[in-house]
């Protein structure tokens, strides 16, 4: 590949350092953290679901206030400002033990990793228009899984020593920080391009799967190291099984960047949702040692690939004009469900077993494949005739004044990647 085949996807790589902090560190390693946070501090289930919602809940705070944010600083200054934040929040989460304080710790690290897991999608949504492709769409969504790589290789071998741990993630996000500043520096003047509206009435289907998704996939990432606890898993175990969903994580851009990018409506979606249901399930109905590993391997090669198809279905069936306020509103859709969904898991856990977390993450996956199957039809955008670079609405007009869409004719801009 030539070097300008490949700047697309470099950018779109250190980009992914976003996911890696705000989703791979800030939130799917509380799941690691959670069986040594709940011995020393002698926390039921539900407690420790409760703190899955503090986040979700800073998540959906983080959400409604991101449009607002990117309209008036920029995407490229609301990425890095998250980036930092999230830092921050980390650090925080290791000051004390006091329940309320590290619910807000939790609340703070939510709503900053939803600032970058927006702004970050819309910047690499404008990369993958000029590049044509995909592609840096489902390599942004990969670095989550180097969040998670970095989590299940280290935070085990520390046992209770939790604080270590979170203080040790506060370091790695302030240094993601830093490598990721430059990902941003052709988004700088993008400004005026991010009012828009949200347009979520054409795609309601794929917003009712991604809130029961949201929902249902949280918890078995959650509570998955405590599933595996109870079953008085190794050492050994624990760290494979984690670094295992991770890399898979990684790869899942091989597997699912056609499918998100060509498959017709909601086809990739409700195929994703259909697998990580069965997943779950099989963890579920055969708990022993490889069973469980090929159930993490198949989860982390497809969960991220869920956000992935939203983010694409959205770049293909709403002006760019109004990408950051439609994401934001299906982030805030994700953001509810992922709030619900730990605490309810582990109401339900704590009067049963660890194994209804799975059961839970199952059930409602396999829905929103249906519910996604079912309102497949997305209304596409209707083709307009125009001279090129009349793009025919205020919004889009400010967009080509930002640089958000590439130099061409609105019927190329528009086209599927």
């Amino acid at each position: 590949m030539s070097p300008p085949a490949r700047s697309p996807i470099w950018q779109a790589a250190r980009l992914a350092l976003g996911t890696a902090s705000a989703l791979g560190l800030a939130r799917f390693a509380y799941g690691l953290l959670l069986p040594a946070m709940r011995e020393d501090l002698r926390w039921s289930l539900a407690e420790a679901g409760g703190m899955g919602t503090a986040n979700g809940l800073g998540y959906l705070l983080g959400a409604l206030v991101t449009a607002v944010l990117v309209r008036r600083w920029g995407t490229a200054a609301v990425f890095r400002t998250g980036m930092a934040l999230t830092a921050v929040s980390l650090g925080a989460t290791a000051a004390g033990d006091d329940y309320v304080t590290l619910l807000a710790a939790r609340v703070a690290a939510g709503a900053t990793g939803a600032v970058v897991f927006i702004a970050g999608g819309v910047i690499a949504s404008r990369i993958a228009v000029r590049a044509g492709s995909g592609t840096p769409i489902t390599v942004y969504f990969a670095g989550t899984g180097l969040g998670i790589v970095l989590s299940g290789a280290t935070i085990p071998a520390l046992g209770e020593h939790w604080r270590v741990a979170w203080s040790g993630l506060a370091v790695a996000a302030a240094l993601a920080t830093a490598a990721s500043w430059t990902a941003t520096a052709t988004e700088d003047d993008a400004r005026a391009a991010t009012s828009g509206r949200a347009r979520v009435g054409a795609l309601w289907g794929p917003a009712l799967a991604y809130l029961l998704f949201a929902a249902g996939y949280i918890t078995y990432i959650t509570f998955l190291s405590a599933y595996l606890a109870d079953r008085h898993a190794s050492l050994g175990q624990v760290v494979l099984t984690w670094t295992t969903l991770g890399l898979a994580v990684v790869v899942a851009p091989a597997l699912w960047s056609r499918p998100t990018g060509q498959w017709p409506g909601t086809r990739a979606l409700a195929t994703l949702l259909a697998v990580l249901g069965g997943r779950a399930a099989l963890a579920l109905v055969a708990p022993a040692p490889p069973v469980i590993m090929a159930s993490a391997l198949v989860y982390g090669a497809t969960f991220m690939g869920v956000p992935a198809a939203v983010t694409a279905l959205i770049k293909r069936h709403v002006p760019p004009a109004d990408w950051t306020a439609t994401l934001a509103a299906f982030t805030t859709v994700f953001a509810a469900g992922q709030t619900a969904g730990p605490w309810i898991a582990g109401v339900v856990a704590d009067r049963t077993s660890t194994e209804a977390t799975l059961a839970w993450t199952a059930i409602l996956c396999i829905a929103a494949a249906v519910t996604a199957a079912a309102g497949g039809r997305v209304r596409r955008r209707p083709p307009r005739r125009v001279a090129p670079y009349d793009t025919g609405s205020p919004d889009e007009e400010s967009a080509h004044a930002a640089g958000d869409l590439p130099g061409r004719a609105p019927r190329d801009a528009n086209r599927q990647g």
